[in-house]
């Protein structure tokens, strides 16, 4: 799969929404979460193609949802605080280049625990790991 610097960025941008309260760790999971949706082999319609497809399909990601207070910041319309960002960057690249182990276990799927009630397909999921404010999946339903 060819890397372009779209695909850096919208994980690193990503990462900022989803997890950056989370810690270099935390980010680091959400961040093998999302890899290993590109390249689990599965029909690219339903996940997306590459990182910027998969981490901007409808729905998939909260934080890309056009309601989300994250929203702005991801969209350029606020700016993400420098600092913030080269955290988010240092760790998504880390995971695309590989230079750190899968944490999750090779979880697709992952929700927030301040989340009132888990969301459905969790039920017939494999949990793989527990860390900070979210948990991680694999064979989703």
């Amino acid at each position: 799969m060819s890397l372009n610097d779209k695909d850096v960025d919208v994980l690193a941008r990503t990462l900022f929404g989803e997890a950056r309260g989370e810690g270099v760790g935390g980010m680091i999971a959400v961040a093998w979460s999302i890899r290993n949706r590109v390249t689990d082999g599965k029909d690219k319609s339903w996940w997306g193609e590459g990182y910027a497809g998969v981490c901007l399909a409808p729905y998939q990601f909260s934080c890309w949802n056009k309601n989300d207070p994250n929203f702005p910041y991801l969209s350029g319309a606020k700016l993400i605080p420098a600092g913030e960002f080269a955290n988010c960057q240092k760790a998504a690249s880390a995971v695309i280049d590989g230079v750190v182990p899968d944490p999750t276990g090779g979880a697709t799927h992952y929700y927030a625990t301040t989340m009132p009630n888990p969301p459905a397909w969790a039920a017939g999921a494999t949990q793989t790991l527990k860390l900070g404010h979210h948990i991680f999946f694999r064979n989703v339903p």
